[in-house]
């Protein structure tokens, strides 16, 4: 359904709610008209998460540095990973902290139709203002991991480690807004087929996991040699990209290739459509199948 305000003559209504039936039915203005409701959603999210918790939002800080001490002693210490001559910790927890940026976007976004099912048979409003406001939540706690990185790096930085910053530096606000979108898409299509396929939501969190191990997380793609069949098959993952630009630019390491940036955003573009397109398909029957 759709909103149409306008300004009303005698007698006539101020707002029409007409049913969608296009295959990309997404009202952009009616986006925009609610997005006090996705600020209210954004809070929401905050509040449920972190909800009787004794550390509450510290939490946003404590999961990746927690994982990121864990890489260092498992791949970078046990294993003896290369990190490409850069401090092992910084380049676990550069690559964690896209990673996590990515993987919680899908996951939050991934169950929006079952999570919100009882709010959506009630009331109107546009549903996909829940999977915005998650994205967007997951947007926050990546600022704020942002400036942890940031500030270990200032300290290994002034301890004399040989990092430094390159002109890529100015790519990240592009990277940032693609691995959202991409996380945004993919999740919203596991929240479609979810409203008939209940297992793909016990799956999604268990893919994303095996996901990131396919990704260069862990290791550099340095490490796969000079085999083309790997790397090949490397940059089709679309995550390769954007964490290879973050390394690079901000620990002057890694290999970025124009055309590997090029394929991550037009897979995230492609995703994003799909996700849009089978969700405005999937809001008009859901409550039938949910």
């Amino acid at each position: 359904m759709a909103e149409n305000n306008r300004t009303p003559a005698a007698g006539e209504w101020t707002t029409v709610i007409r049913p969608r039936s296009g295959w990309f039915d997404i009202d952009l203005q009616e986006l925009w008209r609610y997005r006090d409701l996705i600020g209210m959603f954004v809070k929401r999210n905050f509040t449920v998460l972190y909800k009787q918790t004794i550390l509450g939002p510290a939490w946003i800080i404590l999961n990746p540095l927690i994982t990121t001490v864990l890489f260092n002693v498992v791949f970078g210490g046990l294993a003896g990973l290369s990190t490409d001559g850069t401090p092992s910790f910084l380049f676990y927890m550069a690559g964690n902290t896209v990673w996590t940026f990515f993987s919680t976007c899908i996951n939050n976004t991934a169950n929006t139709f079952v999570a919100n099912s009882q709010v959506f048979g009630k009331v109107y409003f546009p549903r996909l203002t829940t999977p915005i406001s998650q994205a967007l939540t997951s947007l926050i706690n990546f600022f704020i991991q942002f400036v942890m990185f940031a500030l270990f790096w200032a300290g290994f930085a002034l301890s004399g480690a040989p990092l430094r910053l390159t002109p890529w530096l100015a790519a990240v606000p592009l990277i940032v807004l693609e691995v959202m979108l991409l996380g945004l898409g993919v999740g919203i299509i596991v929240s479609s087929l979810t409203t008939k396929y209940r297992d793909l939501a016990i799956a999604v969190s268990f893919g994303v996991q095996l996901w990131m191990y396919v990704s260069p997380v862990v290791y550099p793609l340095s490490s796969l040699g000079e085999s083309p069949r790997l790397r090949a098959l490397m940059n089709l993952n679309p995550m390769t990209a954007p964490i290879e630009v973050f390394r690079m630019a901000t620990l002057g390491s890694g290999t970025v290739s124009v055309g590997g940036l090029v394929y991550s955003l037009v897979f995230t573009l492609a995703a994003l459509a799909v996700g849009v397109i089978l969700f405005s398909r999937i809001e008009k029957t859901f409550m039938d199948t949910v």
